[in-house]
């Protein structure tokens, strides 16, 4: 059995792989190298990638021996599941092994845009001591609206609640009886424009689809209050950068906070660059030393159960 694994991993899922028997080919590159990939394929059973590797018809074409995809993540946007179907490929995922980083993620970003400790610590490096300048808020009665509510919207809510904050949330597939409402108590309003026009703080956790591309344009920005802020830890290409750009810059809301981006990395002519409002990283909300080692090791798993001819829950 042999595994090709084209980005970056951590130790822990190697050596699950090799306990398991699989001869493994490892090069975090490797996904920049195309023409190499294409010819390394056609030799493996498996291969596993994250979100920088094209898994196209022409590299499911090429993996003549392939029997499974394995994605260091929960975004598939870059692997053509339809085309794995048609060749009887499985793709597995990391089901729910980030979702409590990403959580951890966005109430930073609202801690943060409440009680800046990092600028207050800089400004008084500088030689300054301004006690009004760094009054802060509080969260605590503050309302939290997620757009999307699975799993990681679940437990953002549960850490919401904690601080005091109100939780609503919008999601057309959501209803009275799902986890998240009996459990949780999310409010559920019937309309996305009605979580946009009462929430302090918006989060986003919705894939990217054809139905959630840009679904967050001009309109839709228009109608959050002035004081708002917004966070995306799900996938560039659901918010119009070009309208959030014009939004901040106009003061038309507060302030973002952006782990994913449409083109990634950023730009240099991307206007997000130039907003102080804006707050960017480099697509990590999932990304922590706890969450890469159980990533690692369950799709490496769950890998090899495909590959014996086992049954996966974590398949799409």
């Amino acid at each position: 059995m042999r595994v090709l694994i084209t980005e970056i991993i951590w130790n822990e899922g190697i050596e699950e792989l090799i306990n398991q028997g699989f001869e493994v080919d490892y090069d975090e590159t490797l996904w920049k190298k195309r023409e190499k990939l294409l010819e390394m394929v056609k030799d493996y059973d498996a291969i596993i990638v994250r979100n920088q590797t094209r898994v196209d018809h022409e590299l499911l074409d090429a993996g003549i021996r392939l029997k499974v995809v394995g994605r260091l993540g929960v975004g598939l946007d870059n692997i053509d599941t339809t085309a794995a179907k048609k060749r009887n490929i499985q793709v597995v995922y990391a089901r729910h092994a980030n979702a409590t980083s990403v959580a951890e993620y966005v109430m930073t970003a609202i801690l943060s845009a409440n009680r800046p400790l990092y600028f207050a610590d800089k400004d008084i490096k500088a030689g300054n001591w301004d006690r009004k300048k760094f009054t802060g808020r509080e969260i605590a009665n503050k309302t939290i609206g997620l757009i999307g509510l699975g799993e990681i919207s679940h437990r953002v809510a549960k850490r919401a609640l904690a601080f005091g904050m109100t939780v609503i949330g919008y999601d057309p597939y959501i209803t009275e009886n799902d986890f998240i409402v009996t459990e949780t108590a999310v409010q559920v309003k019937e309309s996305l424009e009605e979580v946009l026009s009462e929430s302090d703080y918006i989060s986003i956790h919705v894939p990217l689809t054809p139905a959630t591309h840009y679904l967050i344009s001009e309109s839709e920005l228009k109608s959050m209050k002035t004081s708002a802020y917004i966070i995306n830890t799900s996938r560039g290409g659901i918010i119009n950068e070009t309208a959030l750009a014009s939004a901040l810059i106009n003061h038309t809301i507060a302030g973002a906070f952006l782990d994913v981006l449409e083109v990634e990395p950023i730009s240099s002519s991307n206007k997000l660059l130039f907003c102080e409002t804006a707050m960017i990283t480099p697509h990590i909300a999932g990304l922590t030393q706890e969450s890469q080692i159980r990533t690692s090791v369950l799709v490496a798993k769950e890998v090899g159960k495909i590959v014996k001819g086992e049954h996966s829950l974590c398949t799409i």
